[in-house]
């Protein structure tokens, strides 16, 4: 299993918000690019970047992103407001290795079919939930979907992986639901990534065990709660 630290842009910044609203910010740093490579000089081998504010609607992180893209040497997934063909394309030309789709991926079939086809093996869906149901459009809305259907019809499409978001535990500390994201991965066809109240390495461990493939962390890392430099060490692969 793979660790991948999360470096979720808000207004410029990186921040880390508890379940994902922006009024509980815990975490802002100024700095996109130090903080990446920071994650990466303590050997982690692959950056989450996340535009908080491109998945609200409320703005971009465009700048911040092409320039940790230009900065480091590791492969990075790009994800946030990803909801058309321009944006999807455009990640991948300037070098993203992998683009997360969500509200689009959720809603439009059709779209989410054209695109893996056209980038096999580098679309990865998120499939964020709150109650066994998949949010969109921020986490602020419901699909009307329940996500273990959803995430078995995605079976036939050359997608690199589903992205699980834990939103009730986002950014809580209070520990994985190890049995929900074990159900999913019974229920994929595709690699499984998890998030969400990710606290412990014990929680990471349990994850490998339930046969997940990577782990996004957040807060944990951020607050000290995870030793960082042993963790990345330790999921690397």
């Amino acid at each position: 299993m793979i660790a991948w630290p999360a470096v979720d842009l808000r207004g410029g910044r990186v921040v880390q918000l508890v379940g994902g609203r922006p009024e509980t910010e815990r975490v802002s740093l100024p700095d996109p690019v130090e903080v990446a490579r920071g994650w990466l000089d303590l050997g982690f081998r692959a950056l989450h970047v996340i535009d908080l504010d491109a998945a609200l609607g409320t703005g971009d992180n465009r700048s911040a992103i092409e320039a940790i893209l230009e900065a480091v040497d590791a492969p990075v997934q790009v994800g946030g407001g990803i909801r058309d063909d321009d944006a999807l394309d455009g990640w991948i030309a300037r070098g993203a290795e992998r683009v997360i789709a969500g509200t689009r991926a959720v809603r439009d079939r059709a779209w989410l079919e054209r695109a893996s086809a056209r980038h096999p093996g580098r679309v990865l869906v998120a499939a964020d939930t709150r109650g066994g149901q998949v949010l969109v459009r921020g986490w602020t809305e419901s699909a009307g979907l329940d996500l273990r259907a959803f995430v078995r019809e995605l079976a036939p499409l050359p997608l690199a992986g589903v992205l699980v978001t834990d939103v009730a535990r986002e950014g809580g500390l209070g520990g994985a639901d190890i049995a929900l994201f074990g159900d999913i991965v019974a229920a994929s066809a595709h690699p499984v990534l998890a998030a969400g109240g990710i606290a412990t390495s014990v929680d990471l461990r349990r994850l490998a065990d339930a046969g997940v493939a990577g782990a996004v962390l957040g807060m944990a890392i951020y607050a000290g709660d995870i030793d960082a430099r042993q963790v990345a060490r330790e999921f690397s692969t």
